[in-house]
């Protein structure tokens, strides 16, 4: 007989509180580090906050990953309950929390695996979607290791991408040259970024206020794909107005038959890197 499943993911799935609860899932978070104060990236270093530190004084906070030794406080209490696990993180590309977690893993495993590291190839709610649907076939009585092995076949079908109102966080973060930068907000350019193979990419550019942008970006991301019908996010950074984020989730409930389409707040990584009013539509794909 197999053992009960839990599933659980870095900080950066960008789930809310709501739906960890609703699909039972638990998450170790990253830290931030601003100047010489380091915060757990678990909702109590805002985005607001982090906007406002920027605007008075330039700087950006910093992320780092989650370390082999905090997996090992995080995994062993919930194997003493008798659970396996099916852990899930942000893609190995941008940050070395999956190798730590498989470090961590490999030290407690005797002889017998009951922690099972999925490398998302995602960020954000981009690997989000392969936690929820990891809970659906924990609730259909799937083993650990089954359902590892199915998130790894789905993780390429996620369909994960941004618009960005300005490059300006990109170019402070490193990612990006000042020319660039300069050079998209003179155009009034908003880029949107994609996950090819495990990277953030720039795959388009748009022009115009963010208010026209929004439902050209969705639309576009939309057409012609075939979804899994389960569930789709609208994810975004902040200071986007609430009746744009309704407007924009009928928008994606119209253009696709998703079952729930939920709207969340990205957390520090995302809004570090990719600045206020960054909103993504994100999904997956049919094989």
């Amino acid at each position: 007989m197999s053992r009960p499943v839990c599933i659980t993911y870095d900080s950066t799935c960008d789930l809310s509180p709501a739906l960890l609860k609703r699909f039972e899932i638990r998450t170790v978070p990253l830290t931030i580090l601003d100047g010489e104060s380091c915060f757990p990236d678990d909702g109590s270093y805002t985005s607001a906050r982090l906007y406002e530190a920027f605007r008075q004084k330039g700087t950006l906070p910093k992320t780092t990953a989650v370390s082999p030794q905090e997996f090992l406080h995080f995994f062993r209490p919930i194997l003493a309950d008798g659970f396996d696990i099916v852990h899930i993180d942000i893609s190995s590309d941008l940050s070395s929390t999956y190798q730590n977690a498989r470090l961590a893993a490999a030290e407690i495993e005797d002889g017998q695996q009951r922690i099972h590291v999925v490398d998302s190839r995602h960020l954000s709610t981009g690997g989000g979607l392969l936690a929820l649907q990891g809970a659906l076939l924990r609730d259909q009585g799937m083993d650990a290791e089954t359902i590892a092995r199915e998130l790894r076949r789905l993780a390429p079908l996620s369909d994960t991408s941004f618009v960005l109102d300005t490059l300006e966080y990109m170019w402070k973060g490193g990612r990006c040259s000042g020319v660039t930068a300069l050079g998209a907000n003179m155009l009034r350019l908003k880029p949107c970024l994609e996950m090819r193979n495990g990277k953030l990419v720039v795959c388009k550019k748009y022009r115009g206020s963010m208010e026209k942008v929004y439902p050209q970006y969705i639309q576009e991301r939309l057409a012609g794909k075939e979804v899994l019908p389960d569930f789709a996010f609208i994810t975004h950074s902040g200071e986007v107005a609430e009746d744009t984020l309704q407007e924009l989730t009928e928008l994606v409930k119209n253009t696709a038959p998703f079952r729930e389409v939920f709207v969340t707040q990205a957390g520090c990584t995302v809004s570090s890197h990719c600045g206020p009013k960054t909103l993504g539509v994100l999904f997956l794909r049919k094989a």
